[in-house]
């Protein structure tokens, strides 16, 4: 099991102040997703090509209500 470093955590500007999720990137790429709550927390971790998809279906709002 590989263990990486996260650094410069940022979260959406749309994130309210009680239901937040924080994001960064480490040196290999790979996207951290962490509870802003719990910094000391779990850490999910997506390899770029999963990340991007993800973010891609979020912006075109394939998860709209």
């Amino acid at each position: 099991m590989t263990t990486r470093t996260y650094t410069n955590w940022r979260k959406s500007t749309r994130s309210d102040d009680g239901n937040c999720v924080e994001v960064s990137r480490a040196v290999d790429g790979t996207v951290g997703v962490r509870d802003s709550k719990d910094t000391a927390g779990p850490v999910l971790e997506f390899n770029p090509e999963t990340w991007g998809a993800f973010t891609s279906d979020i912006r075109a709002g394939r998860f709209d209500l």
